[in-house]
């Protein structure tokens, strides 16, 4: 499913027998194309809720292309006995990178000073851009991609600040970053950045009273799922420049692009059509570790990367630092 005319040698070279179907197929239209698959490889854009999934018969492999699998009804498929892998890092260092290059193009003007050349005025005035070095940038949640920011943005001489359920260390050893509560972490940073995935409970994390607690003239980066922010209280925001820009590669009506009209094209607001994933090693490394997730399946091993939803237990004040030797 979903695999763009570029990559579909890639696919084919390993598996010749392999049928490819568009990524728009939703319900009946879905049905039909994978009524007779047993393993389906697909990506975020295509959901396999229950209704689906009751209706295919053959499939005992469902390998998602992605990190996230929000997309598909684990408990349908648990039910049905279909296993289901997902690729856990195929690229965290793409998406940090294009945190920074959000940050780097919109607060050193490179698109209008681009603009302005091609133009013909080569002229600086009214260009005046942004450093980074002493910020400090916030990151909620420090995952595999949260932990790449962290040392992007140590690189670059900031500040940095956490909000976790659980602490890395060495984020604390070697970049000397700091777990802060979440209420600290919007009041003190100059950039924040989610890297969370989209659950029930982290919907609309920032909303209108997270955006009430922002430093005055905040800097949000969202590269991990729309539905983390509150889109209306987020126009609202810039609206009365309680945030000076919003650098989005992902929105949360992205199906319905009407309705983030007036949030996208704000004269502070830089919008990106969900490529953060979409580099040339991350593709790549994402082809590669769900056709390791088939083989694995088809010699009659439990994959590697099998989803399990996970079972935590984790209270941060309770940490202790273990002794060191």
């Amino acid at each position: 499913m979903d695999v763009e005319p570029a990559d579909r040698p890639l696919v084919s070279k390993r598996f010749p027998e392999a049928i490819f179907a568009d990524a728009s197929l939703r319900d009946e239209a879905l049905i039909d194309a994978c009524r007779d698959a047993d393993v389906i490889s697909t990506f975020i854009t295509t959901p396999f809720p229950r209704s689906v999934i009751q209706k295919l018969p053959n499939l005992k492999l469902l390998c998602t292309r992605s990190v996230g699998y929000e997309h598909i009804d684990l408990a349908a498929c648990s039910e049905r006995g279909i296993l289901v892998t997902n690729v856990p890092d195929y690229g965290s260092h793409v998406i940090a990178e294009h945190v920074f290059a959000l940050l780097l193009s919109t607060l050193r003007h490179v698109p209008e000073g681009s603009a302005r050349v091609h133009g013909g005025t080569f002229d600086y005035h009214g260009l005046r851009g942004m450093a980074l070095r002493g910020k400090t940038i916030g990151i909620l949640g420090t995952g595999r991609i949260g932990r790449k920011v962290a040392q992007i943005a140590h690189g670059f001489g900031m500040k940095i600040l956490c909000t976790d359920r659980c602490r890395t260390l060495e984020l604390e050893d070697l970049l000397n970053a700091r777990y802060v509560p979440f209420e600290e972490l919007l009041r003190e940073s100059d950039i924040i950045t989610p890297h969370i995935p989209a659950l029930p409970e982290t919907e609309h994390l920032i909303d209108a009273k997270a955006f009430k607690q922002m430093k005055r003239g905040a800097i949000l980066v969202n590269t991990a799922r729309g539905s983390l922010i509150d889109s209306h209280a987020l126009l609202e925001a810039l609206q009365n420049e309680t945030v000076a820009y919003a650098l989005l590669d992902v929105l949360e009506h992205e199906q319905n692009f009407e309705e983030n009209k007036e949030l996208v094209t704000h004269p502070h607001v830089t919008t990106t059509p969900h490529i953060a994933f979409y580099a040339d090693d991350s593709m790549r490394a994402m082809f590669l570790d769900c056709f390791a997730s088939i083989e694995q399946w088809r010699e009659g091993k439990t994959p590697e990367h099998l989803v399990k939803p996970p079972t935590i237990v984790c209270d941060l004040p309770a940490v202790r630092q273990p002794q060191r030797i």
